[in-house]
């Protein structure tokens, strides 16, 4: 990756479509002007109709040039947009052509908006949210994505990065100045507020359970319950299609089988698991063992109760869960425990109650938090480390262990939170950021 290289690359959506967008960014936009369209290169940010050419002067289409000069560009750089027609055949010549030039190649997954973050057009979490908003799927997380590209996240960081910078500042002229009466006589409450300030925004940012990541990658529900009480049959209702193999064979689920639909607002996987029994089978053991962890981390649990064979379920129940009475087509509702929904996979009876009950919960759940500070994981383990910063930063002062290792702890945590936004120390998390965006980004 050059950083000097021009770039380009179909910037809008697979063809055959009614526009193709080709974005070019980079130092040889004005010779891509000269030698590829009709018009030259158009003034800045107004729309030219000409007719473009390849290098051996062979008609490539008939479109619409734009052009931004740097720094007043998505990417910070002079770039050109063809709108062309969205044909295969216009798209691939149009590539080929300009790749043939030397000094342009084809762009790299996410390199657009990567240079959009180098040239400082945006910060770590704006470029997050360009990638959350292509993907997104529900106007929950369009609404989150558009909040966190619009800078709503950096507002947050930048709030705490100048506390901690103000409570640093404090610190060290405990250091440099201890004998000295130009320090106030009470640095230390001052220094102390401050960080208990910012430990508390963060420890409720971390308290959120999650909510951000999982609007952003969706719910997890697992669906839980001895064998042949109808749990495969349950999921396929809920996702409407055959996606686990049912059978009258006890054992018949050994993995898990997951289902991805969109259930009040939310994006939601339901994962069928094992049935939970004490087995020989090395397999099938493993197949529960992974049930189990199943439940543990899924965020709600449908208990299955065997409408057959009543029982109560093998697991803890927590507040949140459903209970299933299934096959009530059978069995008279009347002996399926208080509170518990009876259900039938085989007739479709409570489905809808069932679907209900899950999007009331996910729909509540990702309304539990006004506006999430965190949206990936990256962002949470940044922040848990901080917050141990700041907590050994405040131990240091209370105790009086020493100012020395107070400022260290807190420009520790001035670290862990500039990374967030990509302020420091970032080029090992440039990668994995931008390498899962789409090309034309």
């Amino acid at each position: 990756m050059g950083a000097q290289d021009t770039i380009c690359a179909l910037a809008s959506g697979p063809p055959p479509s009614a526009i193709a967008i080709i974005r070019i960014s980079g130092p040889a936009v004005a010779e891509v002007g000269k030698r590829f369209l009709a018009s030259g290169l158009p003034e800045p940010k107004r729309a030219s109709l000409t007719y473009i050419y390849d290098t051996s002067g062979e008609l490539i289409d008939q479109g619409i040039a734009l052009h931004a000069r740097a720094p007043h560009s998505y990417t910070g750089e002079d770039t050109l947009e063809l709108y062309l027609h969205g044909g295969p055949a216009v798209i691939d010549h149009a590539l080929r052509a300009l790749t043939s030039v030397s000094g342009i190649r084809l762009a790299e997954p996410g390199e657009f908006t990567r240079r959009a973050f180098e040239n400082g057009k945006l910060d770590l979490t704006e470029a997050e949210g360009v990638a959350d908003i292509i993907e997104a799927e529900t106007t929950a997380q369009k609404s989150q994505a558009l909040r966190q590209l619009g800078g709503g996240l950096t507002e947050i960081y930048d709030t705490w990065r100048e506390e901690l910078t103000g409570a640093l500042a404090l610190i060290e002229v405990m250091i440099d100045f201890p004998d000295e009466g130009d320090v106030p006589e009470d640095t230390v409450r001052p220094i102390l507020e401050r960080l208990a300030k910012v430990i508390a925004e963060i420890e409720t940012g971390l308290g959120d359970r999650g909510v951000g990541e999982r609007i952003r990658d969706g719910f997890r529900i697992a669906i839980v319950g001895p064998p042949n009480a109808g749990k495969s049959s349950i999921l396929n209702r809920l996702a409407r299609r055959e996606a686990a193999i049912v059978t009258d064979i006890a054992g018949t689920t050994r993995d898990i089988v997951e289902v991805r639909i969109i259930l009040g607002g939310q994006v939601v996987w339901i994962a069928d698991t094992a049935g939970l029994r004490e087995t020989e089978d090395v397999v099938e053991a493993e197949g529960v063992r992974r049930a189990r962890r199943a439940a543990a981390e899924a965020d709600l649990r449908i208990h299955v109760i065997d409408g057959a064979a009543p029982s109560p379920p093998p697991g803890p129940i927590e507040a949140q869960d459903i209970v299933v009475f299934n096959k009530a087509d059978a069995r008279p509702a009347i002996l399926a425990p208080d509170g518990a929904l009876p259900v039938s996979a085989v007739t479709g009876e409570g489905i809808d109650t069932l679907e209900s009950w899950i999007a009331g919960f996910v729909s509540q759940r990702a309304a539990s938090v006004e506006a999430p500070v965190i949206t990936r994981a990256r962002h949470r383990e940044k922040l848990a480390a901080g917050l141990a910063s700041l907590v050994s930063a405040r131990e240091a002062l209370a105790q009086d262990i020493g100012a020395e290792l107070a400022a260290e702890d807190v420009r520790m945590a001035l670290r862990q939170l500039s990374s967030v936004i990509g302020k420091v120390d970032v080029e090992d998390v440039l990668g994995a950021v931008f390498s899962k965006f789409c090309i034309g980004k």
